[in-house]
């Protein structure tokens, strides 16, 4: 299986402190984000990671080869050269991977810390296409992307949302996409690369998909992870989630 994650943006959120390095290489107790990628998608049995990059890839690419070497997972880079625009461009990037595939492919957003049982829910959902969801909405994240779910199927997918929901969850921005359902996404992702859609976020190809109701979900609740956008997140995903996540290895070891 492959897995693809998005990391070309420029992180302008986190503030003038990261200005000049990728999200995706952002410290967590000495390792990368990337370090914990690799670590995690590789226990789960992916061979293939491929990184769409876009600023400062550099610095990225440089840490490919021995990541690929510590970890045994192989290790590739995918770059955006126009990731100052949507990320929509870098899925559309990240089609010549995913396009080819007869298994399914996990595509997923870069700036998570996460336990590596978030992906093995994922890898084991009955569901052919599915995404992870936490419906303790975390009130650190001051801008989640909103899942509601009506009979135990997503009906929308998006920020600032509201109406009426059986629940309403959060997406961790990692998914799991079956060859079925690839042709879907391409058509949507290629819709958007031309003209003012060029601005649009991936998100808005993953919203039709959910709304076009091919993707499951699985409930991922109490689960440590954390998405890192503002300063402030990143000060939670090192006091809050990583003990957590050194906790759970204490056990398991």
């Amino acid at each position: 299986m492959n897995a693809i994650i998005y990391a070309a943006g420029r992180a302008t959120r986190l503030g003038p402190a990261f200005a000049n390095s990728p999200k995706i290489l952002l410290p967590i107790a000495g390792r990368s984000l990337l370090d914990w990628h690799a670590e995690r998608l590789a226990s789960v049995g992916v061979r293939h990671l491929f990184i769409v990059t876009g600023h400062c890839r550099d610095q990225v690419t440089t840490l490919l080869p021995e990541l690929s070497s510590r970890h045994g997972i192989r290790l590739h880079e995918m770059h955006n050269p126009d990731y100052t625009e949507g990320s929509v461009i870098s899925m559309n990037v990240s089609l010549a991977v995913v396009e080819p595939s007869r298994e399914p492919v996990l595509l997923m957003d870069g700036d998570v810390l996460y336990d590596a049982e978030l992906l093995r829910r994922l890898l084991v959902s009955p569901h052919p296409s599915a995404m992870l969801v936490d419906f303790g909405v975390n009130a650190v994240d001051d801008d989640p992307v909103l899942v509601p779910v009506s009979g135990g199927r997503p009906i929308e997918f998006m920020k600032k949302w509201s109406g009426t929901a059986d629940r309403v969850g959060e997406s961790v921005g990692f998914f799991k996409i079956a060859p079925e359902h690839i042709p879907l996404l391409a058509l949507e992702c290629r819709a958007r690369t031309s003209g003012l859609s060029r601005r649009d976020s991936l998100d808005e190809v993953f919203r039709m998909l959910v709304k076009g109701g091919v993707i499951g979900i699985e409930d991922i609740t109490g689960q440590p992870w954390t998405e890192i956008d503002f300063p402030h997140d990143v000060a939670y995903a090192r006091e809050v989630v990583l003990p957590a996540l050194e906790a759970r290895a204490s056990v398991s070891v």
